[in-house]
């Protein structure tokens, strides 16, 4: 299906245009590798005055890597807070923590925490299992150094937008799976979960900014490997794939109706609801792939927001602080 101009929301019509070229960053290998080049120079380490800023590298476990990553805290802190852990989006192949900083000092601002977020590997640096095991490794981590970060090691926060929802839904399945953190709650934001691309022409999303082909180049990166070896695509690469959601955590989440994780979105909601797990979910009608951040000024991009907030604070306040 082509999403014209005049199908979205009336918000995001001005936008429409302006985006399009964004598919092309995704869809050329040199050039999300320049993108990520161009993005690491211009916002890697940078601090913000507003909140307390650190740089950590953490040894993965294969011994080849330091996962460089961010630590995010109030000014002001008189005693441990809880820990957020938070995966950034780009679609498993661009990004890097600082570009999510607004988004990580409104949680902060919200209700108090550390943040601890992963600068993990990129799909075109190095595909699955490299990210996630960056992103696994770093809730370990930070668990284990809790007291050093001025942060509790119990009832842990997990969350991302997009891909990173995706990284939040599969870390999750991890500790659910190795009883090895304690999660509160999680946040998979419009995740990206699903590498089983469907085939009926009504769910073919010809849109802007994450469109059915961008979906197609970004899994195919991710799971390259596991391609070339004719092997399994285990849950922890494609949460989708899992099927047991017994003893998972309240689960927030929302997303847009013009957008290829739309269904797949539907389908995680509707399978953590039968396994009696509690979530807070929302559609927002007509929207597409990460509104909420592109239109942010927009009507329908503070609501967006604030759903974001405000049931972060509700989860905070019934399941962090009891």
């Amino acid at each position: 299906m082509r999403v014209t101009r005049d199908m979205v929301h009336e918000d995001l019509q001005p936008y429409y245009n302006r985006l399009r070229g964004f598919e092309a960053v995704i869809k050329y290998r040199w050039l999300s590798k320049l993108a990520n080049g161009l993005l690491k120079h211009a916002v890697a380490g940078k601090n913000r005055g507003t909140l307390n800023c650190e740089q950590v590298y953490i040894p993965s476990s294969d011994g080849r890597w330091q996962i460089r990553a961010r630590v995010y805290k109030p000014l002001q802190q008189d005693r441990p807070l809880p820990l957020l852990i938070y995966f950034h989006g780009g679609g498993y192949v661009l990004g890097a923590p600082e570009m999510s900083a607004d988004v990580l000092e409104r949680f902060i601002n919200t209700r108090p925490c550390v943040v601890v977020a992963p600068d993990y590997r990129k799909a075109y640096t190095e595909p699955f299992p490299a990210g996630f095991n960056d992103c696994y490794e770093t809730l370990l981590w930070a668990t284990n150094n809790a007291e050093q970060l001025g942060a509790r090691c119990d009832r842990v926060m997990v969350a991302g937008h997009s891909a990173g929802g995706g990284l939040t839904a599969a870390v999750t399945l991890k500790a659910r799976d190795s009883g090895t953190a304690d999660i509160a709650f999680q946040m998979p934001i419009y995740p990206m979960i699903d590498d089983q691309q469907p085939t009926d022409a009504s769910r073919e999303m010809q849109v802007p900014v994450w469109s059915s082909l961008t979906n197609k180049v970004g899994w195919s990166a991710y799971l390259t490997e596991l391609h070339k070896r004719g092997a399994d695509i285990p849950a922890y690469a494609a949460p989708a794939r899992n099927r047991d959601y017994q003893d998972f955590p309240p689960t927030i989440t929302f997303v847009g109706t013009l957008e290829p994780f739309y269904w797949e979105t539907q389908a995680y909601v509707k399978a953590l609801g039968e396994a009696g797990v509690p979530v807070r979910y929302q559609e927002f009608d007509r929207c597409f792939h990460a509104f909420d951040a592109i239109a942010g000024g927009t009507s329908i991009g503070r609501l967006a927001q604030a759903f974001t907030y405000d049931s972060f604070a509700e989860f905070y306040d019934r399941y962090v602080e009891v």
